[in-house]
């Protein structure tokens, strides 16, 4: 390590005394805090020794500076600790562990060694598969392992003179066909040992063992003429393939493996695990980890690999990633590109964008602030925008056959529709369907009365259109003095494009992108509020025009009338004596006449 000789002469420097020590990469970035009793004894252990975890070794590889404080006693290195890590947030402090106690599948040492799920680990000899993330899959293995092989489920002690003393009878378990009764003597330690060797190969994901084992107990089952038996044997092989159809997802070939994989957005990254054994997938584990100091990909990634690794006590030796990054120096990194094993690296790709998924799912239900803040630093990130659009306003223009022209405003708030904000607009300085000068008065008429009442503009404008109607917007804009204070955009419906002002080349966000999805829920909800608008103006417009067409009857006259009777069909039905009470007996006659 090029760097050791400058970190020894710090290190000879430092005092014996209680003390905080912070160590720093060459670039100056802060990687550690730690307290130390002894702040020489402490830190001098970091480079005098293997180091025991993976995380800690790659910690040390990047150490390039030492800095310490001291202080009076052990009990006050405690308190700055903590608060240096509250403030300065080193990355290597980052704790991505968790308080869960994962299931794992113990063969007990014993005689006749019983299979069973814990999720304690006593030192005792016993051999411990695992852990394993989930207990469906624990059950699972387990349920497969006794539809195969009969074990004993007992806690008797099953020592040589015991059994030869006849001291246990065979139990329900045995006459159930569950246990072939070692108890009694009725299976040997040498059968049972051959059970438990093709148990602890299925367990690690090897099932050829078995498969081959049965096979051979089939055959000979069926020279000797005992087909019923062969037939009992030849579920167990189908129940034994079956699962391995299920579980092998690679060439069988592809052993001792551990794939890592990484998706991440603006605060959290989200890396998947999958450990590979004989083809199969034997352990899946997804990380959640809060950014604290906008790590990259690479970062969050490395922390993880040798976190993840330690606590699953991975010995694999090989390892899949999308991206090189610095691990330990006796393991092979692989970058997949084609093949099978690109395909493995995809299916972990996709767990950990399902598992974010259901994180935002989970998130919107039980932590909406959260959701709020991750949506609008999207959006700030995807739209390339100075502030985040917690407040945005999207225009629309309707009209149909160039008949009466409106525009709807539509406000957002925090991804949200306010709808008490919404506004209409009749337009009124454009004659006929003219969009570009009706987006040019309606925004003008908008930002000129939100000026005039002190109103707070929003952060986003959003422009239902796409070149043309986003440069009459900004016009507006101009005359007001607010172009370049607040972000505009245009969006164009034919393939979503969306057009920054002074730029000709539109930006494609990714379908399946959340800030698009609002952007589109904008663009639909002032399409919707506009085009209500407009039909409710034209079918005033046609009640009007049918009861103004009648001879003698005048707006006000079909205003009374409409007030009165609530529409026109009332009005048709309506007796003489009941029209004359509104307008008279002459002009009752007349819309009588007319309608009948």
């Amino acid at each position: 390590m090029s760097d050791l000789p400058s970190i020894s002469v710090q290190i000879s420097v430092l005092p014996s005394n209680p003390g905080v020590y912070q160590f720093y990469d060459s670039e100056g970035k802060i990687l550690y805090v730690g307290k130390a009793k002894n702040l020489k004894k402490r830190v001098s252990s970091y480079f005098n020794k293997k180091q025991e975890y993976g995380k800690t070794r790659v910690l040390v590889k990047k150490i390039h500076s030492v800095k310490h404080i001291v202080v009076s006693s052990e009990s006050d290195a405690l308190l700055l600790e903590n608060n240096l890590i509250k403030k300065l947030l080193p990355r290597y402090n980052v704790l991505l562990k968790d308080d869960k106690s994962y299931p794992w599948i113990c063969i007990k040492k014993e005689r006749f060694p019983r299979v069973f799920s814990t999720r304690k680990l006593i030192k005792d000899g016993s051999e411990y598969f695992g852990p394993y993330t989930s207990m469906k899959t624990v059950r699972t293995l387990l349920d497969l392992v006794r539809s195969l092989y009969p074990l004993r489920t007992c806690n008797y002690d099953l020592s040589e003179e015991k059994i030869a003393a006849g001291k246990y009878k065979v139990c329900l378990e045995y006459h159930l066909g569950n246990c072939l009764g070692p108890c009694a003597g009725l299976q040997s330690e040498a059968d049972y040992h051959g059970q438990i060797e093709n148990i602890r190969q299925i367990i690690k994901g090897n099932f050829k063992g078995s498969i081959q084992h049965f096979k051979q107990q089939m055959k000979t089952l069926a020279e000797q003429m005992e087909f019923e038996k062969a037939q009992f044997i030849k579920d167990k092989i189908e129940i034994l393939e079956n699962y391995q159809a299920r579980s092998t997802v690679v060439n069988p070939k592809i052993n001792n493996v551990d794939v890592f994989s990484i998706i991440s957005d603006e605060t959290h990254g989200y890396v998947n695990f999958l450990q590979l054994s004989h083809g199969s997938i034997v352990r899946s584990h997804t990380l959640e980890i809060k950014k604290k100091l906008d790590e990259t990909d690479e970062e969050l990634l490395q922390l993880a690999i040798t976190e993840i690794r330690h606590r699953f006590q991975s010995q694999s030796r090989e390892i899949y990633l999308p991206f090189p990054v610095l691990v330990e120096d006796n393991i092979k990194i692989t970058l997949p590109k084609l093949g099978e094993k690109r395909r493995i690296l995809e299916l972990s790709e996709r767990n950990a964008r399902f598992f974010r998924q259901d994180r935002f799912k989970q998130i919107k239900i039980t932590d909406p602030d959260r959701h709020v803040k991750r949506i609008m630093a999207q959006m700030k990130a995807d739209l390339r925008l100075s502030d985040e659009p917690t407040h945005i306003e999207c225009f629309d223009n309707s009209n149909i056959q160039g008949s009466n022209p409106v525009a709807a405003c539509v406000v957002f708030r925090n991804g949200k529709p306010s709808k008490k904000e919404y506004r209409h607009f009749n337009i009124k300085t454009v004659e006929g369907p003219d969009d570009f000068a009706s987006m040019e008065e309606v925004v003008f008429r908008r930002y000129k009365r939100l000026l005039g009442e002190d109103e707070a503009l929003p952060q986003l404008i959003v422009i239902d259109g796409g070149k043309g109607q986003l440069s009459s917007a900004l016009k507006s804009l101009e005359i007001l003095g607010l172009r370049g204070k607040i972000a505009i955009i245009g969006i164009a419906k034919r393939l979503e494009e969306i057009y920054f002002p002074d730029d000709p080349i539109p930006l494609y966000l990714d379908k399946k992108s959340e800030s698009l999805k609002i952007i589109q829920q904008l663009r639909n909800e002032a399409h919707r509020f506009g085009i209500t608008h407009h039909r409710n103006r034209r079918s005033k417009e046609a009640i009007d025009s049918e009861l103004e067409n009648i001879e003698g009857i005048g707006k006000k006259t079909a205003e009374q009338l409409l007030k009165q009777f609530k529409s026109v069909k009332r009005v048709k039905e309506a007796t003489i004596e009941s029209l004359a009470e509104s307008v008279g007996m002459a002009k009752a006659k007349k819309i009588y006449k007319s309608f009948h």
